[in-house]
């Protein structure tokens, strides 16, 4: 079991006090260990104050606080590290957010007319941000300009605060771009070495406790997969092939046997000698330096298949981290030929108007606007577009857990509604507030990056400090938006959480069993014979692939597990009992690979029959992740040879076979 869920189950133990906080609410409220982001700090509250000072200064205080929010936009979409994705993650959103304010601004006033508009644009706003990131924040600012331009009033013509927002956007984007010419690649570069320098933990872990090397190797798909998604969301804008990005490609897919070796070395039961994680950080240095020099490796003997498996990957990865010219031919990700960007795009919306989960969650988010706007047009609620608001902010699908989300938005609202509340008693209106959104704007990404509940407390003073410019309502907000964010919460709860019981085997355990069943594909391609050595190539090409988008599904498995946890029972409590299979089934992965290798580097092939049986071994496996609600922990012998390649994946594979007993 791992550290971090035996750590979990501990704080559940400790806790014995029945008037004390519950562990799934305290783990959301517990704030993220990250640095300061003080670039991202300053850029925010240059542009989140000049707007509003533009404003002042033309005698247009309402102007400005639109620019402003537009700019808000611009701050919370800025996620990315390379400079191609800020661009799109920032600017395609402004589109969306300018479609929805100028639609909402249509049916200002319009009661039922308005409900409608805004029910459909949810709709479409939740289906939308099922395709991908950039893509899910253009939702959440196509409906939340949408709300804001429904329920405030707005300068006319209609296309005069769609121009403002995004303006605003634009603005953050310009002040993102000022570093490109000076670190354009930088990025890049650095997500590529903080993969080797995590691989060489990895492999400094090996052959010691198993739960560090897992952390620690799950560290090591997380920062590839990022890598990847860096480089290659930049190579879908360059068409070119630029050698840099060649390079780092190239730098890049040679660590994939080192990654492979790991596991193999890890089995062998004792560490590896330190020169060849000290050999592995070198070349992080070579990689984020641009170092073009002729390698030097000082590496011990190698005798055993797995030391030889680690030694040939080494050093084919340090003579292809020192090439100036990095083959163009040869620098596709593992996952595959990336497609070309129309044909990504195509697939994405065939896939999102066939997904039952982009429908449900589409409806979901679509019911909960639709009460929201309802529940506004029957009761007079003063500027009540903050229900609406609150409901899309709670209800984003890739926020972590809705009903602790809920909480912890109620929580963090009230705290920056006290915030607000002082700035509102104390500051005068005009100039002095644009110093005060210096402040206030550079806390959002410092607080964001703690947390949602810090994130909340960071926002929420900011929207109502501009909304005041458009209202002019000075203290007597407060109380109102208090009142709304808990009508919102309470929605958000009711029709959108325990009305769409998200059941177990929908959200987490089938996942999981469709993980297990790529799992056993995976050992039967891994193992699968080859007639020549063109076959050969492909074999081993389809098995990289296989690998990676295996480990890419863990780690998505893995985190949609860790959200659950944060929910409340029965979901929590099934998450927490079907965590260590999570973790088996990893290992089991891990296992296969390390035979894989070993096989590669002189030890015998297991049989056809014996490859089978473990393939079988796990479909059943994943049948009974998939018929049962409660595991049920009984003892299981491993099957097969005990001395062959395959004994490790015996072993794994008995012990994720014992968690998934059916109950007797």
């Amino acid at each position: 079991m791992s550290t971090e869920r035996t750590e979990h189950i501990s704080s559940r133990q400790a806790r014995h006090h029945p008037l004390a906080p519950p562990a799934w609410l305290l783990q959301g409220l517990k704030p993220t260990t990250a640095p300061v982001p003080w670039a991202a700090a300053a850029r925010a509250g240059i542009a989140l104050s000049v707007p509003l000072a533009v404003g002042f200064a033309l005698n247009e205080p309402e102007c400005g606080a639109l620019a402003s929010m537009g700019a808000l936009s611009g701050v919370i979409g800025d996620t990315a590290d390379a400079y191609r994705m800020r661009v799109l993650n920032i600017a395609v959103p402004q589109v969306f957010g300018a479609v929805g304010v100028a639609l909402g601004t249509l049916v200002y006033g319009h009661g039922w007319v308005a409900v409608g508009v805004l029910t459909l644009i949810a709709l479409v706003s939740g289906m939308i941000s099922s395709i991908g990131t950039v893509a899910s924040v253009s939702g959440l600012l196509l409906l939340l300009n949408a709300v804001v331009g429904a329920g405030l009033p707005m300068p006319q013509p209609w296309w005069i605060a769609p121009l403002l927002l995004g303006a605003g956007g634009l603005f953050v984007l310009a002040l993102t771009l000022l570093g490109w010419p000076l670190r354009g690649r930088r990025p890049e570069r650095t997500a590529v070495a903080a993969t080797y320098r995590a691989l060489a933990d990895a492999l400094e872990a090996a052959g010691g406790p198993g739960d560090v090397y897992d952390e620690r190797r799950r560290r090591v798909t997380k920062e590839l997969d990022q890598a990847y998604d860096l480089i290659l969301g930049r190579r879908a804008r360059v068409h070119g092939r630029s050698q840099s990005l060649v390079r780092m490609l190239a730098q890049l897919n040679v660590v994939i046997p080192l990654v492979e070796a790991a596991p193999a070395a890890h089995l062998r039961g004792r560490p590896l000698p330190p020169e060849i994680p000290a050999a592995v950080r070198e070349l992080a240095a070579a990689v984020e330096e641009g170092r073009t020099a002729a390698p030097v490796l000082d590496l011990p003997e190698a005798r055993t298949p797995a030391e030889r498996a680690v030694d040939a990957a080494l050093r084919h990865a340090a003579k292809i981290v020192h090439l100036a010219d990095a083959d163009p031919y040869n620098v596709d990700d593992r996952l595959g030929r990336p497609a070309a960007l129309k044909v990504r795009a195509r697939r994405a919306v065939r896939d999102m108007m066939m997904s039952e989960a982009s429908w449900r969650y589409g409806l979901r988010l679509a019911l909960c606007i639709g009460l929201a706007q309802s529940l506004v047009s029957v009761v007079e609620l003063e500027r009540s577009y903050w229900i609406a608001l609150t409901v899309t902010f709670v209800l984003k699908p890739d926020f972590g857990s809705v009903f602790s989300r809920a909480l912890l938005r109620a929580l963090g609202t009230a705290i920056g509604l006290v915030v607000a509340a002082a700035v509102l008693a104390e500051v005068p209106r005009g100039w002095w507030d644009v110093p005060v959104m210096v402040v206030l704007g550079a806390l959002i990404p410092v607080f964001s990056a703690k947390g949602y509940a810090f994130q909340t407390a960071a926002i929420t003073p900011v929207i109502l400090l501009l909304s005041d410019l458009l209202n002019h309502q000075g203290f007597d907000l407060i109380r109102p938006r208090l009142l709304d964010s808990l009508i919102g919460c309470a929605i958000t709860l009711i029709a959108g959480y325990l009305l769409w019981p998200e059941s177990w085997h929908t959200r987490i355990g089938d996942r999981l069993a469709e993980t297990v069943d790529d799992a056993a594909r995976y050992v039967e391609r891994a193992f699968a014979p080859t007639a020549d050595d063109a076959a050969l190539a492909a074999a081993r090409t389809a098995r990289l692939q296989a690998r990676r988008r295996l480990y890419r599904d863990l780690s998505g498995v893995r985190s949609e597990f860790q959200r659950a946890l944060t929910e409340p029972p029965p979901t929590g409590t099934r998450a927490a009992a079907w965590w260590p299979l999570v973790v088996a089934v990893e290992r089991i992965v891990d296992a296969s690979t390390a035979a894989r290798v070993r096989v590669n580097h002189g030890a015998p092939p297991p049989a056809p029959e014996e490859v089978a049986a473990v393939a079988r071994q796990l479909r059943e496996l994943a049948g009974r992740v998939r018929s049962s609600t409660t595991p049920v922990r009984v003892e299981g012998e491993p099957e097969g040879d005990g001395s062959g390649v395959l004994a490790p994946v015996h072993q794994e594979l008995a012990a994720a076979r014992a968690i998934t007993q059916p109950e007797r």
